[in-house]
């Protein structure tokens, strides 16, 4: 598909529904409620974490975590691993169980103590060679789950494995960009660097508009429909990520609605 009509597509897009009302239901809500980067980096690690599911039950299952961490980074320095065991004994969503949340949040505690934020050990792994963020991100997981036994896949899989990390690269959107839906905080991090969130969802959509031709929604797949976004916005590669995510969950856009708008233009006079 020709970029200049995609772009234009796009863009169109974006001025309708890239707006804070169009965010709920989407567990990115709950970092509007931290104004403190501290705290929202925290937060934006559990509901990103924890973003598989049901939407409805994400919602429920972050609010029953952050309901036991009134400052999450300050619940966090001064949390032991006994305590986190205990806080979250009784804690099971789908297949995270409390102890590898628990455990995650350790790996969290332990990256406070050592580098005093999240933010500086994911930049402390960034170097400007780096033409993503992929490098960064794996030794970001490496740190998060130093104690993990078994490692909790459910919770921290890496990019080492060729996974597309969809909730991981999430986050780094929410950190990274900032404007009306992105909050941000995370400013060391460029946001030209940032990669897809990759689901399911949006693979498809790739695919339609021959964004990508792999089938699998995987991290090779995650890096050809980026480099296709960042000839349309070098600087701001994911921009169009949380406008085509709408698609679907409000009942006036549909995938199919925009693809034959694209579809409609590449087979009209130009």
């Amino acid at each position: 598909m020709p970029a200049r009509i995609l772009q234009t597509d796009l863009c169109n897009l974006y001025e309708a529904y890239h707006r804070r009302e169009f965010v709920h239901p989407d567990p990115l809500e709950f970092l509007y409620e931290y104004d403190d980067p501290a705290d929202r980096e925290v937060v934006g690690l559990i509901a990103s974490c924890l973003a598989y599911g049901s939407v409805n039950q994400i919602l429920k299952t972050v609010a029953s975590v952050l309901e036991r961490m009134p400052s999450p980074h300050r619940y966090l320095e001064t949390a032991t691993e006994r305590s986190l065991v205990d806080a979250f004994r009784d804690f099971k969503y789908r297949f995270t169980t409390g102890r590898e949340l628990a455990a995650m949040l350790l790996g969290a505690k332990m990256i406070l103590e050592e580098f005093g934020s999240l933010h500086g050990c994911f930049t402390r792994g960034l170097e400007a060679r780096h033409d993503t963020v992929i490098p960064a991100l794996t030794t970001f997981v490496e740190h998060l789950s130093s104690r993990c036994r078994g490692k909790p896949r459910s919770l921290l899989p890496s990019p080492a494995a060729g996974s597309a990390c969809k909730r991981l690269n999430l986050f780094l959107r929410w950190m990274v960009r900032k404007d009306e839906v992105d909050p941000g905080g995370w400013h060391r991090v460029p946001q030209s660097k940032l990669i897809v969130p990759l689901d399911v969802h949006m693979q498809r959509i790739g695919l339609q508009l021959g964004l990508t031709h792999r089938r699998q929604a995987n991290l090779k797949a995650a890096y050809e429909i980026t480099a296709a976004f960042r000839a349309i916005e070098p600087d701001d590669p994911v921009r169009y990520d949380f406008s085509i995510t709408r698609l679907g969950i409000h009942p006036d856009l549909t995938p199919e609605a925009f693809l034959r708008s694209c579809r409609a233009k590449c087979s009209g006079p130009t």
